[in-house]
């Protein structure tokens, strides 16, 4: 009986297991990030309604949390007033009426000097 397929197994076991470990120290990262975005849904028929998700980490240095929705035809843009560390972690707007496009939606964090401390995007479609 020929024992490499259980040899084999077991590396591809142990190579599996290096993998989930890699992978799961980067996801853990960037688990801390100070900005973090989600945009629902990302494609839909116009005119839409886009649900835009902020998750902010407090910092005294946090006072403004921008929004940009650009097709390159439209732009919309929002700026929220943020507490520092008293401010929510989680902030949600909403982009009404979006017609048709191709649309890059940016979210930046932004210091009291005016200066962005963390950016997303994220693309999402709107179907005429």
């Amino acid at each position: 009986m020929d024992r490499r397929p259980n040899e084999f197994s077991k590396r591809m076991k142990c190579h599996l297991f290096a993998a989930a470990l890699f992978f799961s120290s980067a996801l853990s990262v960037t688990a801390t990030s100070p900005l973090t975005m989600t945009v629902s849904p990302t494609q839909s028929f116009a005119p839409t309604t886009l649900t835009v998700r902020f998750h902010v980490e407090p910092d005294a240095a946090n006072r403004e949390l921008e929004v940009v929705a650009d097709s390159g035809t439209y732009y919309r843009s929002s700026r929220l007033q943020l507490e520092g560390t008293d401010g929510p972690r989680t902030t949600s707007l909403e982009l009404r009426n979006l017609p048709g496009g191709h649309y890059e939606v940016r979210g930046a964090l932004i210091d009291s000097a005016g200066r962005p401390r963390a950016a997303v995007r994220t693309q999402i479609n709107v179907l005429e």
